[in-house]
């Protein structure tokens, strides 16, 4: 071995652990906008890159369900050929959170370009037309992020604001459906 390479080698074994890079120069870190939430990137195919709420302004919180379970959702989002994603995908047994796409991001969950740039995407575990997985933790979780994200971008916590994807104009989807209780949402998120 080299006299070089060895001080090299000593140089490095001096540096304490917490200072060494965790991810190659230049990359984005993966850390997560909501503290209780885990990164689970979607592929960079499945939204656009941005400087939000400097590029778009924030103004509205989507309301989505998967019509999927909670790891196909995710799937999906890692899948590059499906070009969807939302930023959050909540579970429905506990109300976990996945982070997808950071919020400064665009998503495209909303099937309206101008609602993707002005919106955080929040899809929810289930399907419209089977109330029993809008349980208590998934209610209550989501009404969390979604008071946070609303603090965050001075999103007003109302019906105006925080709206369900068919309330999108020109969108065909009817999630979250008749059985998600907006009233109790609602309460929940100006409570949290």
């Amino acid at each position: 071995m080299s006299r070089r390479r060895l001080l090299k080698g000593a140089a490095l074994a001096a540096v304490p652990y917490a200072l060494l890079p965790s991810a190659p120069a230049g990359a984005r870190p993966r850390t997560v906008d909501h503290s209780s939430a885990v990164w689970m990137a979607a592929d960079p195919a499945n939204y656009t890159a941005s400087a939000r709420p400097l590029s778009y302004p924030l103004d509205r919180v989507i309301i989505h369900v998967t019509q999927a379970n909670y790891t196909n959702a995710l799937a999906i989002f890692m899948n590059p050929r499906k070009k969807v994603s939302a930023h959050y995908v909540v579970r429905s047994v506990d109300g976990h959170i996945a982070q997808c796409v950071r919020e400064h991001d665009i998503a495209w969950h909303a099937g309206n370009w101008d609602y993707n740039t002005r919106s955080i995407g929040i899809e929810h575990e289930g399907w419209v037309d089977r109330p029993g997985y809008f349980t208590d933790a998934l209610y209550e979780e989501s009404a969390r992020l979604t008071a946070e994200i609303c603090r965050r971008y001075a999103i007003p916590t109302d019906r105006a604001h925080i709206i369900g994807h068919y309330e999108v104009p020109g969108t065909d989807h009817t999630d979250p459906g008749p059985d998600w209780d907006w009233t109790r949402y609602m309460r929940l998120v100006n409570f949290a």
